[in-house]
């Protein structure tokens, strides 16, 4: 998804109108490999190395470059807002002491630094069969469900073998509280591509349990960083002093509640958190009642740093 998501429902529901509304400066990322972010200086989309990249580096390159952007013009620290693969972002990057000086509060939805215990069926299908190795197979390094190659691969994983009649829910797990007659205009702006690297990473991450940089296999590993194993993201590195906040869901497919529990084991602090026991996935973006069921407790949390600072 792209920074578009913030705005799909009107301005009482979407995060980013609600957070602008209650006098937030909101500033919104569109990281490398979205629609709005295919420019280079060099480098074109048809290119292999124009994809050479996973969530490792829209976390430590493109998340922190746009941090780094925001506190050098407004002299400010900033509070982080992220869902899902926004969460994997921030709590890579917070765990470099240059980005956490910057950062005031991070807020998390769907939070995810583990993927152990996913339950999404098609997901589990796709990595049961390794989509990611067959798309690269094909000579394919961008990742666009929306192209006819994908669309075709992923209409053969679910025929006789995954129910996709509701195909989110496929992937997400169960939602509750979106509209899902607006399913249509949604469809018109996600999701947005990415790269096969970037879903190869994701389902190492599955398969292996870990929250780590890339795996390039044992060779190429010892070349990058001279070792056989990537380095682990180190939650324990994310200071005790920053506040955290994190909204969670019973039905939440992708970041489940066993991998949310671990996050927290490993994490100094003691995060305040929202769950929501009939929450899916989605429903921390789209729900029809998100704002008074997790903004509105998003914000006090903001507003109560705001005036520990203040006092």
């Amino acid at each position: 998804m792209a920074g578009d998501a913030w705005f799909l429902d009107s301005t009482e529901q979407s995060l980013g109108f609600i957070l602008a509304d209650h006098g937030f400066d909101v500033w919104v990322g569109n990281v490398r490999g979205t629609r709005w972010s295919h420019g280079h200086v060099s480098l074109s989309e048809t290119e292999k190395e124009f994809w050479e990249w996973s969530w490792q580096e829209l976390a430590l390159y493109d998340l922190a470059g746009m941090l780094h952007y925001i506190n050098s013009v407004t002299s400010s620290k900033i509070f982080i807002v992220g869902h899902s693969q926004g969460t994997i972002m921030s709590l890579a990057a917070l765990t470099q002491p240059d980005i956490v000086e910057i950062v005031e509060a991070a807020a998390l939805l769907s939070p995810i630094s583990y993927l152990e215990h996913v339950s999404a069926p098609l997901v589990l299908r796709m990595v049961a069969v390794h989509l990611d190795q067959m798309v690269l197979a094909l000579g394919i390094h961008q990742l666009n469900f929306r192209s006819d190659v994908l669309v075709n691969l992923v209409e053969s994983l679910c025929d006789g073998n995954v129910d996709c009649t509701d195909f989110l829910t496929s992937i997400t797990g169960q939602n509750c509280c979106f509209n899902k007659t607006r399913m249509d205009f949604y469809l018109e702006y996600e999701p947005h591509p990415s790269s096969v690297k970037n879903l190869r990473h994701l389902f190492q991450m599955i398969r292996q349990g870990t929250f780590s940089q890339y795996d390039y296999g044992i060779l190429k590993n010892i070349l990058m960083y001279g070792r056989l194993r990537p380095p682990a993201f180190d939650l324990n590195d994310i200071p005790k002093s920053l506040p955290l906040w994190m909204s969670y869901g019973g039905n939440d497919a992708l970041a489940d509640i066993m991998d949310v529990q671990r996050t927290l084991d490993e994490l100094q602090s003691k995060p305040e958190l929202l769950y929501l026991e009939n929450y899916g996935h989605i429903d921390f973006l789209l729900s029809i009642k998100a704002n008074r069921d997790v903004y509105d407790h998003m914000i006090e949390f903001f507003r109560s740093l705001e005036k520990s600072s203040s006092s």
